[in-house]
């Protein structure tokens, strides 16, 4: 096992922040209690957002997230953002939503997966969404204008606008009229 790829022990930081630090921060925003936001330079909220308990904004060093004007994001979600992810306007994510926009690539067997390299692409949300309860989108990930993700559905692709979907992996049921 080849681990030359470890590093020393360091930290991301506190997650805490303050309204400054955002690369843009819309009025009427609001942070309940517990939300943890790193590298919030790389993150664009608009206004009228609310972000729920417990959220974590996972910014990266590069990669962006912008969330739209009107979003609502339940509590104890995880973005993490290294691909960018964009969120649409008037968008609901239920409480436990997890949008990942990176994978370690799986390149040789003498290496443990953690220590590959780290492959990202990006995770876009449009207008009018709803993304249920507990839902995953995994990298690479896009949802269509009004389209419904179930409650616990893991989305591994692309979503047409006004589309339900559920399942994991979740799957076209109807389209919304």
């Amino acid at each position: 096992m080849n681990l030359h790829n470890i590093k020393e022990p360091g930290s991301h930081g506190s997650g805490q922040f303050v309204a400054g630090d955002f690369k843009s921060l819309g009025k009427n925003v609001i942070f309940e209690a517990g939300v943890l936001v790193f590298h919030a330079e790389n993150i664009i909220i608009a206004d009228s957002v609310y972000i729920g308990h417990q959220t974590i904004l996972k910014g990266y060093y590069k990669g962006s997230m912008e969330i739209g004007e009107g979003s609502w994001i339940g509590q104890q979600c995880f973005f993490h953002s290294a691909g960018n992810i964009t969120i649409g306007r008037a968008v609901g994510i239920g409480p436990g939503v997890k949008i990942i926009t990176s994978s370690h690539q799986d390149s040789q067997v003498d290496l443990p997966i953690l220590h590959h390299p780290i492959e990202c692409k990006a995770v876009h949300i449009g207008d009018g969404a709803d993304i249920g309860v507990g839902a995953i989108l995994l990298p690479g990930t896009t949802i269509g204008r009004g389209a419904v993700v179930g409650a616990g559905a893991v989305v591994t692709g692309d979503v047409p606008d006004f589309a339900v979907v559920a399942g994991v992996p979740a799957r076209i049921l109807r389209y919304r009229k």
